[in-house]
């Protein structure tokens, strides 16, 4: 099985949103008993607390059920558990690399699958408008594409 963990600051806004777009995408690939995903934050400010309400309101927008998800803090089991570790900015794979201690080969930024070129950061919506939200989910999506086809040409299982 692949293992996936996405990760942001506080696992309210991107995080919970890279894994419900990751689930839906395994779901119609029929990777479902493939792969398995969840997400953290590298901060405990939310630990515990629902996706928050723009996120969820634009995954339910475009098709996806993340409101049962709850914020957790990544843990350094979470090192040896998942095959990847994939950050939405700068920030998160510095703390996933010096305060978790995680493995960099399994630490990615999301968009560094985007065809996309640039800012390799996904920015973070918290406290914007609900555009961004939008904005993150579509970044996430496209992104993804490219991820689930990274990651079935890694994978035999996969095909």
């Amino acid at each position: 099985m692949v293992k996936v963990l996405f990760v942001c600051l506080g696992n309210i806004c991107r995080s919970p949103l890279a894994q419900g777009v990751f689930e839906k995408k395994a779901l119609e690939r029929g990777w479902e008993a493939l792969v398995y995903a969840d997400s953290a934050g590298v901060s405990g400010w939310h630990k515990g607390a629902k996706p928050h309400n723009g996120s969820i309101a634009v995954a339910l927008e475009n098709g996806l059920s993340i409101e049962n998800q709850r914020s957790r803090v990544v843990v350094s089991l979470d090192n040896n558990e998942f095959n990847y570790i994939i950050a939405m900015d700068d920030s998160n794979v510095n703390s996933l690399l010096y305060e978790f201690g995680m493995n960099e080969k399994r630490v990615f930024l999301m968009r560094s699958f985007s065809k996309q070129k640039g800012d390799l950061n996904v920015p973070d919506p918290y406290g914007q408008a609900n555009s961004s939200f939008q904005l993150v989910y579509s970044i996430l999506d496209e992104s993804m594409d490219s991820f689930m086809e990274y990651l079935k040409k890694n994978h035999s299982s996969l095909i």
